[in-house]
C-alpha cells in the first residue's frame, strides 16, 4: 500500500505531483482558492479537494473528505502564504497574520503524521525573521515533533529544473521517527559558474523549450489555450520526459490518459511591434529596460518565475521572461516547462491564472528530491501504481473565481474582499478621525 500524503496550501498541486512520482498517495488537498482547486481536481482527480482555509480544520474533517478513516498518515506538506508574515510584537507567532503558520503545526500534530515538510520563501531565514523560524521549531517541539537542524535553501536548479528558485525547506519528524535527510544535489545550474564538483549541468532554456512549435504560428490561441499540431521538434533528454515518451518519465506517479498531440496552456498574448522591438534588441540573460522583463539565454536557466498578485492586492500580472528565440514573452506552457511540469499538467486557461498558478507552485523536480527523502526516512519501498487516470473535465480549467466558488459550493472570493476592503476602509476613517480630534484638541 502506498504512503499516505496530505499538501495544505496546496495551489495547483506542484508538492502534489512532486509527492505523487516519489511514490505517495496524496489524499487530501486543502486549498482556499477555488480557481486552484478547480485545476487540483482536474489533474488529480483521486484526490479529494478541500476548498476553504486551514483556520478552524479539524484532523477528523479532512480523514473524512480524504475516506482514510484511521489510516497513518506518513506525511503532512505545504507552506503558509508568506505575504503576511509580521514580526510585529514580542512574539511573531502571536500575530494574527502568522497564524495559517500554527494551523499547519496543529494538523500536523491532529493527524499525528509521521513527517512534514514545510516550505517557504528563503526571506524566512534573513535578519529578523529568524525569530520567526525559532518560534517555529519551538510551537513544532511543543506539538511533540523534532525540526531537522540546520535548516537549509534548496535550488530547484541543482534538482533537474532549468530555473534559478531558492527555497526553504523544513523537514521534521513525529518524536521517535526517523528524521528525513535533505537530498543531495544531483546538478549544477547549466550556464553558470559549477557550485557542485562532479555533477553535470541541468537542462538549459533550449532544452526546456527547444521542441515546443511557436505560439505565434497558431491563430487560434490568441482565443484558445489549445491547439492540435504535429509541429513538435526533436526533444532533448529533459523535453522528452516532460512529454513523458517513455514509462520511466511517470516515475511512481500515476499514467495520465491524455493526448501528447494537442499543444495547451499555450494562450497567445498580442505584443505591439514596439514591444517586439525592444525585445529583440534586448541582450539574452539580461532584463529589457521599459518591461522589467528578463530576457532568457539558450544556454541558460531561467530567473525565479513569480506568481504575481492576487485579486485581492491588485491582480498584478506575473513577469513572464521573453523567449531567447522569439521576440514575445513566453506562453504558460513554456512557464511550466522552465518549472519541471510535465505536459499533460494543465492550468487555468487565462493567461494570469495560469501564471499565477506556476509562479506559485514548488518546482516538481525539486518537490519529488524532497519527497524521496521523507519516503527513505520512512523506510518505504515506493511501488507503480497499476491503474491509469482519467483526468477532469475540461471545464474545470476555464472556471474564474465566482464559476469556481460556485462548483465547490463555497463563499465567492469577491464577497470576502469586499467584506476585508470595507473592513479596511472604516479602519481608514477611524484613524483619520482620531487624527483630526488631535489636532483639534492641541489647537
Amino acid at each position: 500500500m502506498r504512503p499516505v500524503g496530505i499538501d495544505l496550501f496546496a495551489g495547483a498541486g506542484g508538492l502534489s505531483l512532486g509527492f505523487e512520482q516519489a511514490g505517495f498517495d496524496v489524499a487530501a488537498a486543502v486549498e482556499i482558492d477555488p480557481v486552484h482547486c478547480a485545476v487540483h481536481k482536474f489533474n488529480f482527480p483521486k484526490t479529494a479537494i478541500i476548498p476553504r482555509t486551514v483556520e478552524g480544520l479539524s484532523a477528523a474533517s479532512i480523514r473524512m473528505a480524504a475516506g482514510i478513516g484511521d489510516r497513518q498518515v506518513d506525511c503532512v506538506f505545504g507552506g503558509a502564504p508568506c505575504q503576511g508574515f509580521s514580526l510585529i510584537g514580542h512574539r511573531a507567532l502571536d500575530d494574527s497574520r502568522n497564524r495559517l503558520v500554527l494551523d499547519f503545526v496543529r494538523i500536523v500534530a491532529e493527524l499525528k503524521a509521521r513527517t512534514f515538510v514545510f516550505e517557504n520563501v528563503k526571506g524566512l531565514t534573513l535578519g529578523k525573521h529568524k525569530t520567526f523560524l525559532n518560534e517555529l521549531f519551538k510551537a513544532f517541539d511543543d506539538a511533540g515533533y523534532e525540526v531537522r537542524t540546520p535548516w537549509k535553501v534548496l535550488n530547484a536548479g541543482h534538482y533537474g529544473a532549468p530555473q534559478f528558485r531558492e527555497r526553504l525547506i523544513l523537514f521534521g519528524c513525529r518524536k521517535g521517527e526517523t528524521l528525513p535527510d535533505y537530498p543531495a544535489p544531483s546538478t549544477n545550474l547549466s550556464g553558470r559558474k559549477a557550485e557542485f564538483e562532479g555533477l553535470p549541468d541541468g537542462p538549459n532554456c533550449i532544452d526546456a523549450l527547444g521542441d515546443l512549435p511557436d505560439a505565434d504560428r497558431f491563430q487560434t490561441l490568441l482565443n484558445s489555450d489549445a491547439v492540435k499540431t504535429t509541429g513538435f521538434g526533436e526533444p532533448s533528454r529533459y523535453a522528452a520526459e516532460l512529454r513523458c515518451m517513455n514509462n520511466e518519465a511517470w516515475h511512481y506517479g500515476y499514467v495520465r490518459d491524455w493526448n501528447p498531440a494537442i499543444l495547451t496552456s499555450s494562450a497567445r498574448t498580442d505584443h505591439t511591434e514596439i514591444s517586439r522591438r525592444r525585445f529583440c534588441e534586448t541582450e539574452p540573460g539580461s532584463v529589457e529596460p521599459i518591461s522589467r522583463f528578463f530576457k532568457l539565454a539558450d544556454d541558460g536557466v531561467s530567473n525565479t518565475l513569480r506568481a504575481g498578485t492576487d485579486g485581492a492586492r491588485g491582480a498584478f500580472t506575473s513577469p513572464r521572461p521573453i523567449h531567447y528565440r522569439y521576440d514575445r514573452c513566453v506562453t504558460v506552457r513554456e512557464m511550466a516547462r522552465l518549472h519541471g511540469f510535465p505536459d499533460w499538467f494543465r492550468f487555468q486557461v487565462t493567461k494570469w491564472h495560469g501564471a499565477r498558478q506556476i509562479g506559485n507552485a514548488v518546482p516538481p523536480p525539486l518537490a519529488r528530491a524532497i519527497a524521496t527523502g521523507v519516503m527513505k526516512s520512512l523506510a518505504i519501498e515506493p511501488s507503480r501504481p497499476e491503474s491509469t487516470l482519467a483526468l477532469g473535465g475540461e471545464s474545470l480549467l476555464s472556471l474564474d473565481l465566482s464559476g469556481a466558488a460556485d462548483h465547490f459550493g463555497v463563499e465567492a472570493p469577491s464577497s470576502r474582499r469586499n467584506q476585508k476592503s470595507g473592513a479596511k476602509k472604516r479602519k481608514q476613517i477611524d484613524i483619520e478621525r482620531e487624527r483630526l480630534a488631535e489636532q483639534v484638541a492641541h489647537g
